[in-house]
C-alpha cells in the first residue's frame, strides 16, 4: 500500500511540475513576444523622432542595433534602406502586410517568415511624414533562443522538485500510515484513541465486525462443544443399556424399562439431530419463499397439536385474536409457533396458564406468546437465543428440550426481517412478542 500510495503522489507530482513548467512557458513565450513587438514598436518611433528620416533623398548610413534590422521603403514600394541586405538584391516591398497596413493606418505589424532573411521574424512598420515607410523587424530565433537557453535550468529544477517531493512522499506517507498501522495491530484496544477524526467510524465499524467475527468463532467452538456433549448423553445411554439387555443379565420387567429408556433417547437423538440439520440448513439459506397465509390458522393447529403436551403438564393453553393474512415462509412459521409454545409448556408450572394471540396492529402483525412459568433472569434474558443455552438445564434435559428452540426462532425471526422483543421475570413467566 506504502509503494503504492508513493507512486501514486510521485506521478501526480510529476504530472503537476510538467503541466506547470508547460504554462510557465506559454505564458512567459507570450509575454515575451509582447515585450519584443512593444520594443520594436518603442524602437520605430525613437528613429522617426530623431528625423533622419525626413528628407526621402538622404544617404542613410547606420548599423542594426541589438539585433534589430532598420529598413526604409520609399511610397512606390521600393527599398530605400536596409541594415540587413543590399537595397539592390531586394524585392519590391510594397504588398508586405506590414507596409500594407502601415500606409493606410499609419501602424502595422505582423510576425511571419523573411522571403529575404529565410527566417521567421517580428515586423513593425511606421509612416513617416514624408511619406516613406520605416520598418523594424528581429528575428524570431532570437527570441526562441532566449526561451530555449531556460529550458536547461527549468528542467533540472523540476528533476529537484520531483526528486524532492518523492522523498518528502515517503516520509510524509510513512507518517501518516503509521498511526493506521498501529490502530490496525491494537484493534482489540476499545480504548485506543483513533489518531484522525476521519478514520473513527471506520475504526468502529472495523471493531465492531472484528468484535463479531471473535464472537462467532467463540459461538462456533461452544457449539462444536456442545453438539458433542449433547450426542454423547443419549448415545451413552443407548449403548448402555443396550449392552445390559445383550447381556442377558435384565428380567422381563427390567428389560422393558430398558427398552423404553433405549426408545426416550433414541427420540431425544433424533429431534437433537433434526434441530441441528435444521439450524444449518437456516445459516445456509440466502432466499426465503414466501407465500400469503393466515398466521391465526397456523397458530390454532399448534395449539392444538400440543395440547395433549399441556394437559400432561397440568397446563392451560389458550389462543386470541382473529384471521390475519401475512406474507410469509410457511414451514418457518410452523417450526417458531412450535418452539415459543412448546417451550412456554415446557418451562410452565403445574396449573399454570399459556396464552397465545395472534393480532393485526396499523400495519404491523403481532404474535404473543405470554406464560406463568418459571420465568428467567435477566442475565439469562441476553443468552436464551444462543444455541444449547439453557436457563433450567435438568429442567430442560428432563422435559426433552434440545436448547436449540429459541435460536431456530430467532433465525426464523431475523429471515423474515421482523422484530423480538422478551420481558420476563424470574418466578412470575414470560412474554415474547413477534412483531412482523
Amino acid at each position: 500500500m506504502k509503494k503504492k500510495i508513493n507512486i501514486q503522489f510521485a506521478i501526480i507530482t510529476m504530472v503537476a511540475i510538467i503541466f506547470t513548467m508547460i504554462v510557465s512557458v506559454l505564458v512567459y513565450s507570450e509575454l515575451f513576444q509582447k515585450e519584443v513587438r512593444e520594443n520594436l514598436r518603442i524602437c520605430a518611433y525613437e528613429l522617426k523622432n530623431t528625423g533622419i528620416f525626413d528628407d526621402p533623398k538622404a544617404d542613410y548610413t547606420m548599423k542594426a542595433v541589438d539585433n534589430v534590422r532598420i529598413t526604409v521603403i520609399d511610397t512606390d514600394g521600393t527599398v530605400a534602406f536596409d541594415t540587413n541586405a543590399s537595397i539592390g538584391d531586394l524585392d519590391n516591398h510594397g504588398q508586405r502586410p506590414e507596409i500594407q497596413k502601415a500606409l493606410q493606418n499609419g501602424e502595422g505589424e505582423i510576425m511571419r517568415r523573411s522571403a529575404t532573411m529565410k527566417k521567421t521574424a517580428f515586423y513593425f512598420a511606421l509612416r513617416l511624414d514624408n511619406g516613406q515607410v520605416l520598418r523594424v523587424a528581429k528575428e524570431a530565433s532570437n527570441v526562441w533562443s532566449m526561451l530555449s537557453a531556460l529550458s536547461l535550468p527549468l528542467g533540472l529544477m523540476s528533476a529537484a522538485l520531483i526528486l524532492v517531493s518523492v522523498i518528502l512522499t515517503h516520509f510524509l506517507t510513512g507518517s501518516i500510515l503509521k498511526p493506521i498501522e498501529h490502530m490496525a495491530s491494537h484493534i482489540d484496544d476499545t480504548e485506543e484513541e483513533v489518531t484522525y477524526r476521519e478514520l473513527e467510524p471506520f475504526m468502529k465499524t472495523i471493531r465492531k465486525q472484528h468484535e463479531d467475527i471473535v464472537k462467532s468463532s467463540q459461538m462456533r467452538q461452544e457449539f462444536t462443544a456442545n453438539v458433542s456433549h449433547e450426542l454423547k448423553t443419549p448415545l451413552t445411554a443407548i449403548s448402555g443399556y443396550a449392552e445390559l439387555i445383550a447381556s442377558g443379565m435384565t428380567s422381563g420387567d427390567d428389560t422393558i424399562r430398558f427398552a423404553g429408556e433405549i426408545s426416550k433417547s433414541s427420540n431425544r437423538l433424533l429431534t437433537l439431530i433434526n434441530d441441528i440439520l435444521r439450524l444449518s440448513e437456516l445459516d445456509a439459506s440466502t432466499e426465503v419463499p414466501m407465500e400469503e397465509l393466515d398466521l391465526y390458522e397456523l397458530a390454532e393447529k399448534c395449539v392444538s397439536m400440543l395440547q395433549i403436551n399441556a394437559e400432561k403438564q397440568n397446563v392451560t393453553l389458550m389462543l386470541t385474536g382473529k384471521s390475519t393474512r401475512m406474507m410469509a415462509n410457511r414451514e418457518m412459521m410452523e417450526e417458531l409457533l412450535y418452539n415459543l409454545v412448546s417451550n412456554a409448556i415446557r418451562y410452565n408450572r403445574p396449573y399454570g396458564n399459556v396464552v397465545v394471540s395472534v393480532n393485526r396492529e396499523e400495519e404491523q402483525v403481532h404474535l404473543t406468546v405470554e406464560d406463568t412459568g418459571i420465568g428467567i433472569s435477566q442475565a439469562d434474558q441476553e443468552r436464551v437465543f444462543e444455541r444449547f443455552y439453557r436457563v433450567d438445564k435438568s429442567r430442560s434435559k428432563s422435559t426433552g428440550g434440545t436448547g436449540l428452540g429459541l435460536a431456530i426462532v430467532k433465525h426464523v425471526v431475523q429471515c423474515h426481517g421482523a422484530k423480538l422483543n422478551m420481558q420476563s421475570q424470574l418466578g412470575a413467566g414470560t412474554r415474547i412478542d413477534v412483531i412482523f
